[in-house]
């Protein structure tokens, strides 16, 4: 279970340093690869509510077998794609095998170590290895295009899921799952294509397209998720849980989650080009420069559930929501010759405060859901966050432009500083919404049967 977890985090960082070598190799612009890395998150934050359903209808250690070997063979078309078209097409399909991966990795853990102590320090292992694709994703991502070009990014994935699958046979019971209900099949057509429309127009906006492209597709995104919310409103085992959505103290919290990984990778995203393509950094010592991005985050994260669960969730959140915003305007001082010092301040306490928030906001979520919902919580929080990823890619990609551009540094100071306003609206959201240690959120939650749940 920890080597899914871990394949799924690795292939969103380990790819960005890839991402130059890509647009060269295959004569790709800006544009395509941003959707070398959204076409990945997009069919993980569509899918990934749907991936839990699925594990809860046909039994978990089948769905975990059939994302293992989704995922193995798409990186299989990645490393052979002879075109980005394909490529994009291989990381979609890649996105489908992580979304059944990442549900049933949990919930196998939680079905094997039923005992809680036993399952609290599972999980805590899970996690923490699980962390350590974000620092694992540069510098293995950097070596490996430096010494053999970019393709390798996706042969390494191939042997590893082989390895995985074998294990899970071996190591996970075969346990039926619960086929009652109908799955909420327009719900999730509707909320995959919405969230596809609204990544792709931004994407087109940003690259000058007119409103004849603009207006039909954000209409059409537009279209979708309202279908997936009305479908959402009648449906017996809904995609989206409305319910849970309306309540101020679990909403106010997967808000700061999408957020925070919406700046997290979009400055990753363009911190990458920049490390490279302006300032002519190798793909390894780019990958060692984003390090202070990714190493605060995996030291930070258990320290901050230790203080979450002693001083709650709202002032720690609120920390690293400060230091977040003030390593976002220390990006300010980045330029074409000379600004690395001010560049790798603001990525320690870009990285500081996302060690800060993670685990924090996860617990927030949890707390502020009804007794029997926490999986579905959890899978609330980890859509909103590669919500997050996917627009964070698409919004600085289409604001910084090409690399090569004269205005790509300008674009990055626009971002720096939108990025901080962002941090302290967020710290708006944590102290309005995120409940005080002792404070019982006052809103009933309304079950989908029609019976009103009191408040945890």
């Amino acid at each position: 279970m920890c080597a899914g977890m871990f394949l799924v985090l690795l292939d969103v960082t380990i790819v960005n340093v890839a991402l130059p070598g890509i647009g060269r190799g295959l004569h790709a612009g800006v544009a395509t690869l941003q959707w070398v890395v959204d076409g990945y998150v997009v069919a993980i934050a569509g899918l990934l509510l749907a991936g839990g359903t699925l594990g809860d209808r046909f039994g978990h250690r089948r769905v975990l077998l059939a994302g293992f070997a989704l995922f193995g063979v798409a990186s299989l078309a990645c490393a052979l794609a002879p075109t980005v078209t394909v490529l994009v097409g291989g990381r979609v399909v890649q996105g489908v095998g992580g979304a059944l991966l990442l549900p049933s990795t949990m919930a196998v853990i939680v079905d094997v170590f039923p005992e809680r102590g036993e399952q609290a320090r599972a999980l805590g292992t899970w996690a923490a290895f699980s962390s350590l694709a974000l620092p694992a994703g540069p510098v293995l991502g950097g070596l490996l295009v430096g010494w053999f070009g970019w393709r390798p990014v996706f042969w390494i994935n191939v042997p590893l899921t082989g390895i995985a699958i074998a294990a899970a046979l071996w190591a996970v019971p075969d346990r039926r799952g619960d086929r009652r209900g109908r799955l909420d099949v327009l719900g999730l057509a509707g909320f995959v294509a919405g969230l596809s429309g609204l990544v792709c127009t931004v994407i087109a906006a940003g690259h000058g397209a007119g409103a004849g492209v603009l207006a039909p597709v954000g209409g059409g995104a537009v279209a979708a998720l309202a279908v997936a919310g009305w479908s959402a409103g009648r449906s017996e085992n809904p995609i989206l849980p409305l319910d849970l959505l309306r309540r101020r103290a679990f909403l106010s919290p997967n808000l700061v989650a999408l957020t925070g990984n919406l700046i997290f990778n979009g400055i990753l995203f363009v911190g990458t080009l920049y490390l490279q393509d302006v300032r002519g950094l190798s793909p390894a010592a780019a990958g060692v420069a984003v390090l202070p991005l990714a190493v605060p985050l995996v030291v930070l994260a258990p320290v901050a559930g230790r203080c979450t669960a002693r001083w709650g969730a709202r002032g720690v959140v609120s920390a690293g929501c400060g230091c977040a915003a003030l390593g976002s305007l220390l990006l300010l001082g980045a330029a074409r010759t000379s600004g690395f010092g001010w560049l790798l301040g603001g990525f320690v306490l870009l990285g500081v405060g996302a060690g800060l928030i993670t685990a924090s906001v996860v617990a927030a979520v949890v707390a502020a859901a009804p007794p029997g919902r926490s999986g579905l919580a959890t899978g609330v929080s980890n859509t909103a966050r590669q919500i997050g990823t996917a627009s964070g890619v698409a919004i600085f990609g289409a604001v910084a432009g090409a690399p090569s551009g004269p205005h790509f540094v300008s674009g990055l100071h626009l971002l720096a500083l939108a990025a901080a306003a962002a941090w302290l609206a967020a710290l708006a959201v944590t102290r309005y919404g995120i409940a005080a240690p002792g404070e019982v959120p006052r809103e009933p939650v309304r079950m989908p049967s029609g019976t009103a749940a009191a408040p945890k």
